[in-house]
């Protein structure tokens, strides 16, 4: 359980940190970037792929069943 919320926690804090460069990032329109620019220029800066692991992450230790403890978790496999 404790290492379920560790990652959860880990996956949290990628998603903050990705999404505030994605944010600080929207400053690149102001000097003349397109969204289709800009939507180029975040993919390729690794701080920003930080928020799709993030997202990842958190995603897993949400669906995946635990291990031999019966943990919540929202898909049933049999």
């Amino acid at each position: 359980m404790l290492v379920r919320i560790f990652f959860f926690l880990i996956g949290f804090g990628l998603t903050i940190i990705g999404s505030v460069y994605i944010i600080s990032y929207l400053n690149l329109f102001s000097i003349g970037y397109n969204f289709l620019e800009y939507v180029n220029f975040i993919i390729r800066q690794f701080e920003c792929l930080c928020a799709l692991l993030g997202i990842l992450i958190m995603f897993l230790v949400v669906m995946v069943p635990g291990g031999k403890y019966n943990e919540l978790h929202l898909w049933y496999f049999n």
